[in-house]
């Protein structure tokens, strides 16, 4: 590659397919660190993930939704994320039920039986076509699989994992998680599963989250390689801090702070939370996050959690709102189901009652629409007329079109940006102007006293806003709070896939791995009995 852009004439970059042996082994990250690595190598390169299921998402700026893992993976290719990167995204509406977004834009609700019966192996040339176009305009495509490739009662219809790699014949690496534990039998058993025609594009394992002296490691490598005749490309260490933006909200239970590098721990017990960067003033700032069933986007309170002196905790009980001095609805998928969930843990009395007493509440898109008088859904729930929280002057009705937007304006005298991702259409019939254009008319949102609400996501990663809105908070809350001055949000993402690139170029072979991008599978990789048919 060489640093080189492919030139438009046909030519066709490198690829690679990160596969795992189970969710969450790692592969968002390495696929990231992968391509953070081969950018500062001068390789143009692009992620890839052709079918995400997540809550959380992001909107491009052709006003396209994809998985916002993927969003995060494309500033690590220092590249603007297009609807190519993600070209399916399934949004879950219940145990059953997801909305399919494709290219970008929703095209209705299906089952998981209607999907894996058929519609999904429709989708196939459509992912394998935005694959190609990637490759013909990048050195290189790395791609991210989901779950295992090793589930053998999907692999008929697989487009993601093994199903993509064997369409685009491009080297798949697996990544295991020896955190976890067994991952010398995972990475065998994964390997076993596949058809012959599978493992053959299976080329080695990367170990990920490893403590300890490698030295003890490796006698088990080399016995994995002689029994599956594949190398091992790297052993990457564990590393504190590195959860980027996840898929979903699976991994942040209530009880619990949220995992990042820059501020806190909160755990179920005797000790509740601690503050890693001490406040700029004199006390701490506390946030609660209503863990809400469907809960979406809540990488909304990641800014928040930046800030030296702020602790960003999830909740799921109406006495732990008692110390927040703010409380956040986050966005969710299912407004009325989380309105319901709200009233029956007693959180909305507590929430109400804040209100009343002037102690903050802030709600982002799913919890602006809860906060408002009434809500009339017959798209997403078909409830039909709901009554909402009525802390705010709004009535919301669901439309079947979906906003996508990447609006920006001003707030509380600051330059802010956001983007939208809703079915509920806002109707303001009072309060003040949250959100407003350099004329002053009003743009999004709402706010009465201390509680403000809109469909904004993303405004707090504006520095300026997010200072101007904790002092707002400190203010109301009666805290001796001061926003640190120097905090910049966007340049702490960017040292967070810095280090994502440090551990791939420090831990992994490096030479190997791109020569595996650029060459392909190797040849003479042996079949390990018994395959999957």
């Amino acid at each position: 590659m060489n640093g080189r852009r492919k030139a438009a004439g046909g030519a066709v970059g490198g690829g690679l397919l990160v596969a795992g042996t189970t969710s969450d082994a790692g592969k968002s990250v390495v696929t990231a660190g992968i391509c953070r690595w081969l950018v500062r190598q001068g390789v143009s390169v692009a992620p890839f993930k052709a079918q995400n299921m997540s809550l959380n998402s992001f909107v491009t700026r052709e006003g396209a939704e994809i998985g916002r893992a993927q969003a995060m993976q494309a500033a690590a290719a220092r590249v603007e994320p297009t609807a190519l990167m993600n070209p399916v995204l399934l949004k879950p509406g219940s145990d059953r039920s997801s909305q399919v977004v494709l290219l970008g834009k929703p095209v209705g609700e299906l089952s998981a039986r209607g999907y894996h019966a058929g519609r999904q192996e429709q989708l196939l040339g459509t992912v394998t076509d935005c694959l190609a176009e990637l490759r013909r305009t990048h050195d290189a495509v790395i791609c991210e699989g989901a779950g295992s490739p090793a589930e053998i009662n999907l692999r008929r219809t697989d487009i993601v994992n093994m199903g993509i790699a064997r369409a685009a014949r491009i080297p798949v690496v697996v990544v295991g998680d020896i955190d976890r534990g067994g991952v010398f039998a995972s990475f065998f058993g994964t390997t076993a599963l596949l058809s012959e025609e599978d493992q053959s594009l299976v080329a080695g394992y990367l170990v990920n989250k490893f403590r300890g002296d490698v030295t003890l490691l490796e006698p088990g490598l080399e016995m994995l390689r002689g029994i599956t005749g594949r190398r091992t490309y790297g052993v990457l260490p564990y590393a504190h801090g590195l959860g980027i933006d996840e898929e979903d909200g699976m991994g942040v239970p209530p009880g619990r702070a949220k995992s990042r590098p820059w501020g806190r721990v909160s755990l179920r017990g005797a000790v509740r939370e601690s503050v890693v960067a001490p406040p700029a003033g004199e006390d701490v700032l506390r946030v609660a996050v209503c863990a809400v069933p469907l809960m979406s986007n809540f990488t909304d309170v990641d800014a928040l959690a930046a800030e030296p002196g702020v602790v960003v905790r999830f909740v799921d009980r109406p006495e732990e709102l008692a110390d927040a001095d703010l409380v956040v609805l986050p966005g969710t998928r299912g407004t009325v189901r989380a309105l319901a969930w709200l009233r029956e843990r007693g959180l909305a009395d507590a929430v109400v009652r804040r209100a009343a007493e002037g102690r903050p509440v802030l709600g982002i898109c799913g919890g602006f629409q809860l906060l408002g008088a009434h809500i009339e859904d017959e798209v997403e729930s078909r409830a039909g007329a709901v009554d909402g929280l009525g802390l705010l002057p709004v009535r919301v009705r669901f439309a079947v079109e979906k906003t996508l937007a990447r609006p920006s304006g001003r707030a509380l005298g600051e330059p802010v940006e956001g983007y939208e991702i809703h079915h509920g259409v806002a109707q303001v019939t009072g309060g003040e102007t949250f959100f407003s254009d350099d004329r002053g008319d009003s743009l999004d949102g709402c706010r009465v006293g201390a509680v403000w609400g809109t469909h904004w996501h993303g405004s707090l990663e504006s520095d300026g806003f997010r200072r101007a809105f904790l002092r707002e908070v400190a203010r109301a809350a009666g805290r001796r709070f001061v926003p640190a001055p120097d905090t910049r949000f966007g340049a702490l993402r960017e040292e967070q896939l810095d280090r994502l690139g440090d551990l791939i170029e420090e831990h992994a072979d490096t030479k190997a791995l791109l020569r595996l991008i650029e060459e392909g599978v190797p040849e003479g990789l042996p079949f390990i009995p018994p395959g999957a048919p």
